[in-house]
């Protein structure tokens, strides 16, 4: 199951033994049957009517003499209390109740049983109440009519306190909405009476609406009215000092005209028809706390061979419509479809056909979000009675009475990871994972535990580097609002494979006008995804292009000798001494490989210059954010990136057993050796592309197991292409571990000749070996005649200061010798490892024996 449901309320367990524990309690004082009463069979009247914004949920049965009892349970102690009872034979259509629990609003309906006179008022058919229940007091009509009613309080934001004015929502059939205002006041101590309650001020705030939906959380209402066969979104958003705005207006391409009324979430609505749900049309708001506003819909449905559905993603500027086909089609369908809101993602939802999950926070590529359909046992994991999706990832059953949090389930993710063959699936899959925030160490651990068995898995896409990414990406996600317009979520820019069993269209839709000049929470994010989608072009998507000029300009001036500022360069390099002690401060356990354990420059002016470029760029982009909390954020998110390499590399290293004998060359490679090095070159292909930084000593310990495991051509070969980076540090081990055999020989020289010269100097002065002597005599000799200018000199030649007499060496040497001596009169200070002259005479005089085989 991708989805994992917690029970949060249930009739059966909830209510109804504290129910049953009211009756015997009564019945124990002899009062015989009371308000309380409850039988086994009249367990079907128990139902849940409304759930307020606070979490208490209202329910309503009907005790053995037909009476209609309303009941409250507290969704934060767990607790039941009775709030009302009507001495008559009715049906509750809707109910609510005021933050204090002072208030009840009820819309009555006549029974349906057979027999029954009317209870109502002549003339109506639906009766609308206000009941003063604190105690309970007088009862005012607010609404007898020959339509339905819905009643719906207002919660302020602000509960600290009673307010001294309610509102309620009077939605009716007719297609208007009704504000009214309640003044209350408190009489003979604790009693609320209702002030003026023959006249309530009321505003009529909506009309000629097809469509309308409340969201309690936030205490707002979204309704659709038609103009010129239009169909126009439009908000108004509540708010506590029982103030109200009409937030925006967006017109939508969908066809109401003929679909009649329908409300969402105002309760339970038990009085739809059932039989024809199926084929009526869904439509649903859902937001988040970043800013996203998507309007789900289905059309009516006159045959079920083909099924389409359409996400407008109004936070991004367009929709996208999908038509699939359902096979083993029954001859009559009780279900329609069911979207729920998941946070990050919106889900669409029919039992036994297919299950979607649409990625809100980046819908443009369809390989992010998850579709699955055919016997798949994830496709049939809800309920298949009509459900209710509320705010906070909530579902209910209202025929159950069943109150559900849903989550995205990381078992059944990586399961799906692990099982499914398609590439696309193990792409959405593993971002679902990644998003579901909770547990994310063990998370990563399991999914790296699967990468370094299965890097080779996907074709479309490299797994490793969408895996650092992604995963990267949500580590910071959560610091600051706009991140995800800032930061890569994945590697993959385009994606033109189609998805088996599901077509899709995306069209551009119109942007909301806003109503309103000041924004706040919520409204401010929307605001600012929208300023994205009008102004940002191109997008604001961090890469490393600049950073990969600047390092190569770098490296380019230390194969030179030449460094522009010292302070620049120090700056950059105290960067990467702050990401490494934030990354050793992330996970203080000892770990196996053996990184950050040498200096490693080019790594370290890597990490440091991209440290410098994202915090520029995230100080350019995000206003109003202080600059250390800015510098603190990239920290963490380039840490991030080294330790998940870190963490694979490690992971292979476990699985395979390695030991520290590795890190010596004078060892052969075993498959263990070879493996690791295969999954380092992977992480190295992976890296690159993206230009992103290792953790120092990762050429080091690539180079090791590339002298272990591969045969000198191809060594040389890796070398060659970039597949291996040579660094001081490998190559010094190289010269000290391995001895001058024949094989030593001919590979230390080629890796010799294959250093930047700055480091081979270095590395020569290693190596006790004629060959070596010979590199740094040649070195020393060009870096002395590289400005030698001829000078008249005297033909005869002292020869008893020679030790061999070779006229040619001879006049050589007695030319290197007066350079020195006017270099060292010049620049005392200079000095060459103690290479001279002399040096050079010996080490010429032992390469011509050499190469005469004496």
């Amino acid at each position: 199951m991708a989805l994992r449901l917690v029970a949060d309320f249930e009739l059966g367990k909830d209510v109804l033994p504290w129910l049953r524990a009211q009756r015997e309690a009564s019945e124990a004082r002899g009062a015989g049957s009371g308000g309380a009463d409850v039988l086994e069979n009249d367990y079907e009247s128990l139902r849940v009517l409304n759930i307020e914004r606070n979490g208490n949920i209202i329910y309503t049965y009907k005790d053995d003499k037909g009476n209609v009892v309303f009941g409250l349970y507290d969704g934060q102690t767990r607790q039941n209390k009775l709030l009302y009872a009507f001495e008559k034979d009715l049906e509750v259509f809707s109910c609510s109740v005021n933050s204090e629990r002072t208030l009840l609003a009820a819309s009555l309906i006549q029974s349906t049983k057979e027999g029954k006179r009317n209870e109502l008022q002549p003339g109506s058919k639906c009766l609308t109440l206000l009941v003063e229940i604190h105690p309970v007091n007088n009862v005012k009509v607010l609404k007898a009519v020959d339509s339905y009613i819905w009643v719906q309080f207002l919660y302020p934001h602000v509960e600290s306190h009673p307010l001294p004015e309610n509102c309620l929502l009077l939605i009716s059939e007719e297609k208007y909405i009704e504000k009214f205002r309640v003044h209350v006041a408190q009489e003979d101590g604790n009693r609320v009476v209702i002030k003026n309650s023959g006249h309530l001020p009321r505003d009529r705030i909506a009309e000629d609406f097809v469509w309308a939906q409340w969201d309690m959380s936030e205490q707002r209402l979204y309704y659709i009215d038609l103009k010129k066969s239009k169909s126009i979104l439009k908000c108004i958003q509540f708010y506590a000092d029982e103030s109200y705005n009409l937030m925006f207006e967006v017109p939508l391409d969908i066809s109401l005209s003929n679909s009649g009324f329908k409300l969402v979430n105002f309760g339970c609505d038990y009085h739809q028809d059932r039989e024809k749900l199926s084929k009526h049309l869904s439509l649903c708001v859902f937001t988040n706390h970043t800013g996203s506003l998507c309007v789900c819909y289905s059309p009516k449905c006159a045959a079920w061979e083909q099924i389409t559905y359409s996400v407008f993603y109004i936070h991004k500027g367009h929709s996208k419509t999908f038509t699939t086909s359902l096979k083993n089609v029954g001859s009559h369908m009780t279900k329609g479809i069911t979207f729920l809101n998941l946070d990050y993602y919106v889900a669409v939802y029919l039992p036994g056909h297919f299950f979607h999950l649409l990625n809100v926070q980046h819908p443009d590529l369809i390989c992010h979000s998850l579709f699955l359909t055919g016997n798949n046992e994830m496709i049939d994991m809800l309920p298949h009675s009509p459900l209710q999706s509320l705010p906070g990832s909530l579902v209910l059953d209202c025929c159950s009475g069943k109150l559900y949090k849903v989550m995205l389930s990381q078992s059944s993710l990586l399961q799906l990871l692990q099982n499914t063959r398609l590439d696309c699936e193990k792409m959405a899959t593993l971002h679902c994972a990644l998003s579901c925030g909770q547990g994310a160490q063990f998370l990563e651990g399991q999914i790296i535990q699967w990468i370094s068995e299965n890097f080779s898995a996907c074709h479309s896409f490299d797994l490793i580097q969408e895996f650092i990414i992604a995963s990267s990406y949500w580590s910071v996600y959560s610091e600051t609002s706009n991140v995800d317009k800032l930061l890569p979520h994945s590697s993959v820019l385009t994606w033109n494979t189609e998805i088996p069993g599901i077509t899709l269209v995306t069209e551009d839709t119109a942007l909301p006008l806003m109503k309103v000049h000041s924004f706040k929470g919520y409204w401010e994010k929307l605001n600012s995804n929208l300023e994205y989608v009008k102004y940002a072009k191109p997008h604001f998507h961090y890469n490393n292009s600049v950073v990969r000029r600047e390092w190569q300009n770098l490296i380019s001036e230390e194969k030179t000798g030449k460094r522009r500022s010292t302070a620049y360069v120090r700056n950059i390099l105290d960067n990467a001494i702050k990401v490494i002690s934030n990354l050793e401060a992330r996970n203080l356990e000892p770990r196996l490989t053996p990184l950050l354990q040498e200096e490693d420059s080019r790594q370290r002016l890597l990490m440091g210059l991209m440290v410098s470029e994202l915090k520029d760029h995230f100080l350019r982009h995000l206003q109003g954010v202080e600059k250390k909390k800015i510098e603190q954020m990239v920290l963490d998110y380039i840490s991030k990136l080294l330790d998940l390499i870190w963490h694979i590399l490690e992971a292979s290293w476990r699985k395979h057993n390695l030991h520290s004998w590795v890190l010596h060359f004078n060892s052969h490679g075993s498959a263990a050796e070879f493996a690791v090095f295969h999954i380092m070159t992977r992480i190295l292909e992976a890296t690159n592309s993206l230009f992103l930084p290792l953790p120092p000593g990762f050429h080091t310990l690539h180079t090791i197991l590339g002298v272990h495991c591969l045969p000198l051509h191809n060594l040389l070969h890796c070398i060659d292409s970039g597949v291996l980076l040579l660094t001081e540090t490998a190559v010094t081990r190289l010269m000290k571990d391995l001895d001058n055999t024949e094989k030593n020989e001919k590979l230390k020289f080629s890796i010799i000749v294959r250093l930047p010269p700055l480091i081979g100097q270095k590395i020569c002065r290693l190596w006790d070996h004629p060959m070596s002597s010979n590199i740094i005599s040649r070195n020393h000799v060009m870096r002395l005649l590289q400005n030698y200018k001829k000078q008249p000199r005297n033909s005869m030649i002292d020869k008893s200061s020679f030790s061999v007499e070779f006229l040619p060496l001879n006049y050589f040497i007695e030319i290197l010798t007066d350079i020195e001596s006017t270099n060292q009169a010049l620049y005392p200070v200079e000095q060459h490892d103690n290479v001279d002259a002399e040096f050079v005479e010996e080490a010429a005089l032992k390469h011509t024996t050499m190469l005469l085989g004496l």
